[in-house]
């Protein structure tokens, strides 16, 4: 009888069983092995020496016994040797105990993926590629044999099934659904999104198309979006870049903007910049007569882990940070992490607060994926940024679709905001980054809790450490008590 919880990913060396499966694993909160750095880890050296000393046939029989004893486990994802399936009795086993996924490549993809590794030993000949060709002509019918699914995970595959996104780390998209009744929407994430007319058609109304954007992003991105509005008039409102543009003279802006192009109330407002955009040009479609469509097309980290989702919507006051507001939700949101190749540094790490933010309050395996792969974030790896957006993303959507008003559970993603919007107020919108401000907000709040005995000390420390590797501010400013 299968073990209806484990996947086993078979394919050949490059198919992307270990890449792929960690994927998985922490998609489903499942435990990853990779078989053959089980074996090494056993034997306390490297295949290639295992091959060099012992032979092929030894090595194929310590992995008949790691194999035997990893799928006698429950609730496993598993990376496979390529050679695993050469053996009945693993074919056998693997088939017998849970799902079996073949990823498939072309040998001259898996070429180009392999052809630098040393740590293949079957490819130690002087023609690396007829060796793969060969390989592959045994092993894929063996390899279909047990497959319950087969993906393509070279270059034409990905061309043509449009493979998921666990396979893919630069064009793909995924797409994620915010459960609200008859306003649900998609949140869309992958990179070279911005320009996808697909996206913008199905919310295209009669009213017109107004984009409201900033000096910053409007000549980065402005036209790509514009390409994904063919043969429509848009209305272009560019407003100030920063926190100090969120306020009411700049929504005065936008709405006589929208005014003076007879925008109507089937048009579509689109959103394209950070938080200040979305907040402000959200606020405006929730006001404009009475409401109207829009669009968020997040350009900044922060926006697309956040403030992108869930429909908060609102402008600052002089005595508070988003004080005027409303909840009005989005057609759908676009995040295009592309987009973040030109963010700033600075911003990057603004981004990473809320990145964390969610972690902490609400995900520990998604706090510890973080603490091993912070540098991947801050080196702006596509892959891991791709990942953190989807994973913060999912956690919202969850939080929103059962407390959309913030009744409850919701204000947990508030977590650091109380001190973070003090800090922003006493120094002045725009002084410190919003994120920069929400993480000294939550070593705030968290020292706080360790003094009432909400939290332990360590677990206060271990966000404080995590901050740090982020490359973000842990203390407070100076502050005048009268302001």
């Amino acid at each position: 009888m299968k073990r209806a919880g484990n996947i086993y990913l078979v394919g050949m060396m490059g198919a992307g069983k270990t890449t792929v499966g960690r994927l998985l694993a922490r998609r489903l909160k499942l435990r990853f092995v990779d078989s053959d750095q089980e074996i090494e880890g056993r034997c306390g050296v490297k295949i290639p020496l295992i091959f060099e000393i012992e032979g092929e046939g030894r090595f194929r029989a310590r992995e008949a016994q790691v194999l035997a004893e990893l799928t006698a486990l429950d609730g496993v994802v598993i990376g496979t040797g390529g050679g695993a399936v050469l053996s009945e009795e693993n074919r056998q086993r693997l088939a017998a105990n849970g799902t079996v996924v073949y990823l498939r490549a072309r040998p001259e993809d898996l070429y180009e993926r392999v052809r630098h590794d040393r740590n293949r030993p079957l490819l130690a000949t002087g023609d690396p590629l007829e060796r793969l060709r060969a390989l592959y002509a045994e092993r894929d019918p063996l390899y279909r044999s047990i497959a319950d699914l087969t993906v393509d995970t070279g270059r034409q595959g990905r061309q043509r099934t449009g493979a998921p996104a666990a396979l893919q780390t630069r064009r793909a998209m995924e797409s994620l659904r915010l459960e609200l009744g008859s306003r649900s929407y998609p949140i869309h994430i992958g990179a070279d999104l911005l320009a996808r007319a697909d996206l913008y058609r199905p919310h295209l109304g009669g009213g017109g198309v107004a984009i409201v954007t900033n000096e910053v992003v409007a000549p980065l991105y402005l036209a790509k979006v514009r390409a994904g509005l063919p043969g429509l008039p848009v209305t272009e409102i560019v407003v100030p870049d920063g926190e100090q543009a969120k306020g009411w003279q700049t929504l005065d802006r936008v709405l006589d903007a929208l005014l003076a192009a007879r925008f109507g109330r089937d048009g579509l407002l689109i959103a394209l910049g950070g938080g200040v955009v979305g907040d402000l040009a959200g606020f405006a479609a929730a006001v404009y007569q009475r409401g109207v469509a829009f669009l968020q097309v997040p350009t900044t980290l922060l926006a697309q882990v956040d403030s992108s989702v869930g429909g908060k919507t609102a402008i600052n006051h002089p005595r508070g940070k988003n004080m005027i507001g409303a909840f009005h939700q989005p057609r759908a949101v676009i995040a295009d992490v592309a987009a973040l190749d030109t963010l700033p540094d600075r911003e990057l790490r603004a981004g990473l607060a809320e990145v964390i933010k969610h972690a902490v309050a609400l995900d520990v395996p998604f706090l510890e994926w973080l603490e091993e792969n912070i540098g991947k974030l801050t080196a702006r790896d596509r892959a891991a940024l791709t990942y953190a957006v989807r994973r913060c993303c999912e956690i919202k959507a969850g939080i929103v679709a059962s407390d959309e008003r913030e009744a409850g559970q919701r204000a947990l993603l508030n977590f650091g905001h109380t001190f973070g919007h003090a800090i922003e107020a006493a120094t002045g919108y725009g002084a410190w980054l919003h994120g920069e401000a929400i993480a000294a907000g939550m070593v705030m709040a968290a020292e706080l809790s360790v003094r009432a005995g909400l939290i332990a000390r360590p677990d206060a420390t271990r966000l404080k450490a995590l901050l740090v590797r982020a490359g973000l501010p842990v203390t407070g400013p100076a502050v005048s008590p009268s302001g």
